[in-house]
């Protein structure tokens, strides 16, 4: 399956003091790394936020405007850095994935693993998002048609701008079908009590 990822990297990680969670770290590697990682096999790939230092050869980045303008924000630039980049070799899928879950690759080998099996459906949902075992979906790890999505973004900017617009609100466009993904894979850090519940750390620590 073709696909092209935005990861997103753009908070202001005012719960952790202002330490960029992209730059934290989760065994021998930064969040950011991990996310990359995660989305190994992409045709394109972007990242979403404030300059993130030296990339892999290939790996686009940008920033949403204004800055900190939340992630629906982000998921526009990000379409739209992906578009200049690559145009009509555009993928048909785009993995959005958030830099803050160090087990994401779980989740979205889960994604992937359930469009392989049933394939996009063009009558059917325009994509698939995370939902952890115990039901907390994960729109940040999430496979939707691209499409779709640039549509959805359109729309929300005609009606009232993306800046500040939450993903749910978004996504809620799409029809959007869950994927359970294994245990912890869809777990955050937002505070350092996550953190040091998922192992990670600061850099040096």
């Amino acid at each position: 399956m073709e696909f092209d990822a935005l990861i997103l990297a753009g908070g202001r990680s005012s719960r952790l003091g202002g330490v960029p969670k992209s730059q934290l770290m989760y065994d021998g590697a930064t969040l950011l790394s991990r996310s990359l990682s995660a989305a190994a096999g992409a045709g394109a790939a972007v990242v979403v936020g404030p300059d993130p230092g030296e990339l892999p050869a290939g790996v686009l980045s940008c920033r949403e405007e204004p800055a900190f303008s939340g992630p629906a924000a982000a998921i526009a630039a990000g379409l739209a850095a992906l578009e200049r980049a690559r145009g009509p070799l555009r993928a048909a899928m785009t993995l959005i994935l958030a830099c803050d879950m160090p087990k994401a690759d779980q989740a979205v080998a889960a994604l992937r693993a359930a469009l392989t099996d049933h394939g996009p459906d063009p009558t059917g949902p325009d994509g698939v998002m995370s939902i952890s075992p115990d039901g907390c979906k994960q729109p940040l790890a999430g496979l939707y048609g691209t499409a779709a999505l640039q549509r959805s973004v359109d729309e929300m900017d005609r009606s009232g701008g993306l800046a500040g617009a939450s993903v749910f609100a978004l996504l809620a466009r799409l029809d959007v079908r869950t994927v359970t993904v294994p245990a912890g894979a869809t777990d955050d850090v937002d505070t350092w009590d996550d953190a040091t519940a998922l192992g990670v750390s600061r850099q040096g620590s």
